[in-house]
């Protein structure tokens, strides 16, 4: 194909995205830009935006979308984490060296200098959210996840997502011990035996478990995908859905390989290593359709039922229908950026009844310490705020 045409059923872009027709790209464009600006925000329509064909499209997109989908609040995003009283936490060992094996996440051709800036904010960022919630215990994995973040939406946003993240989604495995983690895993197999009674018992007779699709869950797929594009589009997908998602996923990638697995000698260690190597050129948008259906056809409720899991709660899964509800009352960000300038201009009034500065080195401390504070909020304005429409309509032609 000459010129600059594209295919009418849409392109294989740079690092194996499929791009959608420009039709369909344009039209969910705007679908998105009229969901985010609706009051209160079109979180339905965000989310079928996220899980259809192509996900979100772009980076600068997830960054508007990413927040709404998890209901968090551009505008009151938490501090930019600091090093201070890091190395006191009971996990500052283990996540500096999950950090620093960290290297084949980051973009290749990166410079040392940046990449070590970036891991720098990632331990600044996973030690936040472990601080400010001392329930939550770290596991291996979990900076898999974080560095996504970090990579797609910068460090002040990340930390907020994963904070969300981390109480919601990924709950289940920061327990203490991996109990809830089995848990979770344990959804697999009934799900594969609905599907496949053939492919059920013939990993039954291998006694391969499903420890196979540990790294899986607790990082989505993060670990495992070499493509970052690929990763930003199962993120897409799985902040969108149910927390069960990434096992309904799982089995859609055991399903599509099941002759491959029935070719395979009947033990253990044979069909572990196969399926633990996931493919890297696996048909990502048709598993995803693939486990849109298995969840609507196997309701979790129903997979617990038959696998006898109902003895254990799962935060994750009990907590996901307030954490929906709560998330279709958001207001759009042109309202939150009312709000926040609101705000800071009573602080200003308030800061001017202040006595000078120059006489009180406390004071001064005080207005030094506002100016700081302001000066973060105005960049985060700056950043998140709805005046991106302009340039994100251009996209549209």
């Amino acid at each position: 194909m000459s010129g600059g045409r594209r295919a009418s059923g849409g392109r294989r872009a740079a690092g194996g995205r499929a791009e959608l027709p420009a039709s369909r790209r344009k039209q969910k464009l705007v679908v998105i830009h009229e969901a985010l600006r609706s009051d209160p925000v079109g979180v339905e329509a965000l989310r079928a935006a996220a899980v259809s064909a192509g996900g979100l499209l772009s980076e600068e997109i997830r960054r508007k979308v990413w927040p709404k989908l998890l209901s968090v609040n551009t505008y009151n995003l938490p501090p930019r984490p600091g090093k201070a009283t890091r190395q006191s936490h009971r996990d500052y060992g283990q996540v500096l060296l999950d950090v620093a094996r960290s290297t084949r996440r980051f973009p290749q051709g990166m410079r040392a200098e940046q990449r070590h800036v970036l891991q720098e904010q990632l331990v600044n960022l996973i030690l936040h959210v472990l601080r400010a919630h001392p329930e939550l215990h770290y596991y291996q994995g979990y900076h898999d996840i974080a560095v996504t973040l970090l990579l797609a939406v910068g460090e002040r946003l990340a930390t907020a997502l994963l904070e969300k993240l981390s109480t919601h989604h990924l709950r289940d495995f920061m327990d203490p011990t991996m109990d809830s983690t089995k848990h979770i895993l344990n959804y697999l197999m009934p799900l594969l035996q609905r599907e496949s009674s053939r492919l059920h018992d013939f990993m039954l007779r291998a006694e391969v478990g499903t420890v196979f699709a540990l790294s899986w869950l607790i990082t989505w797929y993060g670990h495992v995908l070499t493509n970052f594009h690929r990763t930003l589009r199962l993120y897409d997908f799985f902040l969108a859905s149910h927390p069960l998602m990434p096992v309904y996923f799982a089995a859609a990638v055991v399903l599509h390989r099941e002759e491959e697995v029935l070719a395979c000698d009947c033990d253990m260690p044979s069909v572990h290593q196969l399926l633990a190597r996931i493919p890297q050129d696996l048909p990502y948008e048709s598993l995803v359709a693939k486990a849109q259906e298995l969840f609507q056809r196997h309701p979790h409720c129903q997979l617990a039922r038959q696998a006898a899991l109902q003895h254990r709660k799962s935060i994750a899964i009990q907590s996901f229908t307030a954490f929906q509800q709560a998330a279709s009352r958001q207001r759009p960000d042109a309202v939150l950026r009312r709000q926040r300038l609101l705000r800071a201009g009573a602080e200003e009034d308030a800061g001017a009844l202040l006595p000078a500065a120059g006489h009180n080195p406390l004071v001064k401390a005080a207005v030094w310490g506002l100016s700081a504070t302001l000066g973060a909020a105005a960049l985060a304005v700056t950043q998140t705020a709805l005046d991106w429409a302009p340039e994100f309509l251009l996209q549209l032609f």
